[in-house]
């Protein structure tokens, strides 16, 4: 446990799209002068990347291939790496938790068993390429379990074989992640981040099934999630329940409600801010400051750190690989235009 108490606190940034962006025109720059998105975010104090991995999605980004080449770029920079399995070929999130294309017509038992050769070969790969991630998260937002319908528990499908059934795939992609890296920490990831009731019921039952995982992995947006004061009392809460440290592995907040031309942003009304907190790059700068002091003042130093969700991903073209117009670009810590924002510069402050 000794180590636990040295860990260094996590200032991350979930850079999935870079690749997308720099590979079709997009650039950052750091006062005007254009520079390399990874160094940037360095020099502002970010130690820790992370990055989404889909199996085989359309377009090829965030595939194992291009997710290796932005992982060695990671750990060259000397960040802490962690690598998001999302075991689908596109977003998995409580909406949408669908089987790879590959593997829709396995059985249950031929499902377990790709969840754990897939996530052992994945990181076999990584390793040999010296970009090994140092946390994996076995799957993303997995509040509905993953992997529907075999792995779904949510609504009619929230009974205990089918708890069974999901943690057994959870176990298999552990074990997998296990056989590649003996010493990767294992995260389990939700999007309950102001909601305890929510968060007590799946980690009893992580706990019920003997899943083995080192990390609690949670989001929170304020427009969806609720408000720092209810994130504040359900990481305190879930510290002293399970003693594990704690990451918000996803959050984020806008520094203006203007939109790019001709783009949708998801944030976009005052309704949606949370009070005391405008959209401005100032705004935006004390939201990251408060935010950072809850996580860092979780009870037994269990706030293991944060990562900003896609704070690179600029409206640098139309059209996306997801599928989807770019809805973010006001949510970032780059301006439209790929230049860094004064509200990184947080993560350099001291502790007061």
């Amino acid at each position: 446990m000794g180590m636990e108490q040295e860990q260094v606190f996590i200032n991350g940034m979930d850079i999935s799209f870079i690749d997308e962006v720099e590979s079709e025109g997009g650039s950052y720059f750091l006062n005007g002068v254009k520079g390399d998105v990874i160094a940037i975010m360095k020099e502002s104090g970010v130690n820790a990347a992370r990055l989404r991995i889909w199996n085989e999605p359309v377009g090829g980004y965030c595939n194992v291939e291009r997710t290796m080449k932005i992982a060695q770029r990671i750990k060259a920079a000397g960040m802490h790496f962690l690598l998001d399995f999302h075991y689908s070929d596109r977003w998995a999130d409580p909406a949408n938790q669908w089987k790879p294309k590959a593997w829709e017509g396995l059985s249950y038992e031929d499902l377990c068993e790709a969840v754990g050769t897939y996530t052992r070969e994945v990181l076999v790969m990584l390793k040999a390429a010296g970009a090994a991630p140092d946390t994996v998260q076995i799957g993303n937002e997995v509040t509905p379990g993953m992997l529907w319908n075999d792995g779904k528990v949510d609504g009619e499908y929230d009974t205990d074989e089918q708890w069974d059934k999901f943690t057994r795939l959870l176990k298999s992609g552990i074990q997998g992640a296990k056989d590649a890296l003996p010493d990767v920490k294992i995260m389990i990831h939700i999007d309950r981040g102001g909601d305890h009731a929510s968060s007590r019921k799946f980690f009893d039952r992580m706990l019920k099934h003997g899943v083995e995982f080192d990390r609690i992995g949670q989001s929170y947006y304020p427009w969806w999630h609720g408000t720092l004061d209810d994130l504040r009392r359900n990481l305190t809460a879930l510290a002293e329940l399970y003693g594990k440290p704690i990451n918000v592995v996803e959050t984020a907040y806008p520094w203006t409600l203007e939109k790019p031309e001709g783009m949708p942003v998801i944030v976009e009304k005052d309704e949606q801010l949370h009070a005391g907190y405008p959209a401005t790059v100032e705004g935006q700068a004390q939201y990251l400051r408060d935010f950072i002091a809850i996580v860092r003042g979780v009870p037994g130093g269990l706030g293991d750190g944060f990562y900003w969700w896609e704070p690179a991903w600029i409206p640098s073209k139309k059209e996306w690989s997801v599928g989807h117009p770019n809805n973010w670009s006001n949510l970032t810590l780059f301006d439209f235009r790929g230049e860094k924002l004064a509200s990184m510069d947080v993560l350099k402050e001291k502790e007061a």
